[in-house]
């Protein structure tokens, strides 16, 4: 198995005297080990590890010779956070029955309070009712909120969906949930993920519990409205919150990972909590780097290229490491901006002008990204598409790319064309129900009308590339040995997803006519 820093390959990039300069794969590799390395204490927003690796990033653009889009002259973009920790230990949980006999829950371990989005509230009780998939389609036949009463109750959720229901449609109503039950009356939700559609452990989640979480301070940008309570259970404990209702949880999981229907019913329960909170205000900066264009007329367009540059810092530690590193989330996507950069800086300049965006606080809820859509340090009309990487995961070689949302706009026929000159093939999504299109920094820019791609190694389910990839999202994902270190990391064929890219980036700079969301895109703006 190749590890990400051999020996040899840190003796030569460290040395004055090589009698060459690195391969790309060599500088990629180099920036992975200089963004995950344990000095940047995880990248956490608003910490000291996350400032040295803005200024590294910094560095990077200067040596491109990139010219600065931020605010001031300058790279940066900054963005006012406040910063919430869920004190577990401190927090009490209790379901109460019709009878009015009380059941604790061990918060930490049984229920996971989110700390993002909004300010938590600091006392709740309120009844239950299991609100099936909690999708609300009613033009695809489909509404979980149709005949329910919401109005000062908890909605409890399960994870999946129809398999009538095509899976953008999904994950667009999913990302608009909270602000659905809250205009629904509901006071707050609860996320059940049943046992065969874990992805995160739920021993690692109970660890993650301890994170701080952020949401922004400028009220009038928060999606999630405040005082709504968001909680997560136990999969292997949500059979407790059927009790009585004559409802099997074992039964309505099996349909759900069949994405088959599922009832919605009132739960003869309530949960009463209490929730202790800290906060406090941090800023943390986006960074952005321009590539004019050389069309006197086009150069005022930007096509975006993205990734996220934070981790999640310092935690409870696993096998002794509390370091949460981020090799491969995300400072591979860095690395491969800024590997796509500097193939652009050295060939022809595109027509539409080229900005490199390396976002904050996208584990805190894809912030940073929402921040730079929806307050551009360019015209909001001239961002023509944004090009994210977020995980490519570049742990076999590249034959299938798996391209995200490349059935929603034209740029799905860039894709295409490029991947068929390259001898490489798309593949659709083979796990829609995790969501990921609308769970990284792309959708920020979709959200605001803004066709986008993400780009990610592709596989096909229960194949060899499936079972790896499994692997590695049970034991490195969102864990400290996501780090610089960890076997199975290829290069050089990362850097061919970035040629990859590069062509998609050049076509669509180059394109006569700006991107087009389909007539069928459920992500297309109404008006």
């Amino acid at each position: 198995m190749q590890r990400l820093i051999p020996p040899l390959l840190i003796a030569l990039l460290a040395s004055s005297a090589a009698a060459r300069p690195p391969t790309r794969a060599e500088t990629w590799t180099a920036d992975i080990a200089t963004l995950a390395s344990d000095a940047m204490a995880g990248r956490q927003p608003g910490t000291p590890g996350y400032e040295a690796a803005a200024r590294y990033v910094e560095k990077r653009f200067r040596a491109l010779g990139l010219r600065p889009a931020g605010e001031a002259k300058g790279f940066r973009q900054i963005v006012r956070f406040e910063e919430q920790i869920i004190d577990h230990g401190a927090s009490t949980a209790a379901l109460i029955a019709a009878d009015g006999s009380r059941t604790a829950l061990a918060m930490g371990k049984d229920i996971l309070i989110s700390p993002g989005g909004a300010p938590r509230p600091a006392r709740i009780e309120a009844p239950l009712v299991f609100l099936g998939y909690g999708l609300s389609l009613p033009a695809l036949g489909h509404d979980d909120f149709k005949g329910l009463d919401l109005k000062g109750k908890i909605a409890v959720v399960i994870s999946g969906g129809p398999a009538a229901l095509p899976g953008p449609a999904k994950s667009a109503n999913r990302s608009d949930r909270l602000a659905l039950l809250a205009a629904a009356g509901a006071v707050g939700v609860i996320t059940l993920t049943t046992p065969a559609q874990v992805e995160i452990p739920w021993d690692r989640r109970k660890l993650l519990a301890s994170q701080a979480g952020m949401y922004f301070a400028d009220a009038g940008m928060r999606e999630t409205p405040d005082g709504m309570f968001v909680a997560q259970f136990d999969p292997a404990q949500s059979a407790r919150l059927f009790a009585g209702s004559g409802q099997d949880f074992a039964v309505i999981a099996k349909a759900a990972d069949a994405s088959a229907p599922v009832p919605t019913f009132a739960l003869p329960l309530r949960l009463s909590a209490g929730i202790a909170a800290r906060h406090r205000a941090v800023e943390s900066p986006n960074l952005v780097a321009r590539l004019p264009g050389s069309d006197p007329k086009l150069r005022s367009e930007h096509v975006v290229i993205s990734a996220h540059l934070d981790h999640i810092g310092v935690g409870e530690p696993i096998n002794g490491d509390a370091i949460y590193n981020g090799a491969m989330d995300d400072a591979s996507g860095v690395a491969s901006v800024l590997d796509i950069a500097g193939r652009l800086v050295a060939g022809k300049r595109p027509a539409r002008s080229l900005l490199f965006l390396i976002v904050t606080a996208e584990e805190k809820g894809l912030l940073g990204s929402q921040y730079y859509a929806r307050r551009p340090t360019v015209p909001a009309a001239s961002l023509v598409a944004d090009l994210n990487f977020d995980m490519p995961l570049p742990l076999w070689p590249l034959k299938l790319v798996l391209v995200q949302g490349y059935q929603e706009s034209t740029l799905g026929d860039v894709a295409r064309r490029v991947a068929t000159a390259r001898g490489l093939a798309l593949t659709p999504d083979p796990l829609p129900e995790r969501n990921s299109f609308t769970r990284t920094d792309q959708f920020s820019f979709v959200k605001t009308g803004v066709p986008a791609l993400a780009f990610k190694f592709g596989f096909v389910k229960d194949s060899p590339e499936f079972q790896i990839e499994h692997d590695w999202r049970a034991n490195r994902y969102h864990a400290p040995s996501d780090d610089a270190d960890q076997p199975g990391v290829l290069p050089g064929e990362a850097v061919k997803l970035d040629d990859y890219v590069t062509g998609i980036a050049r076509a669509v700079a180059n394109a006569k006519a700006r991107p087009e969301w389909l007539d069928t895109s459920v992500f297309k703006p109404k008006g």
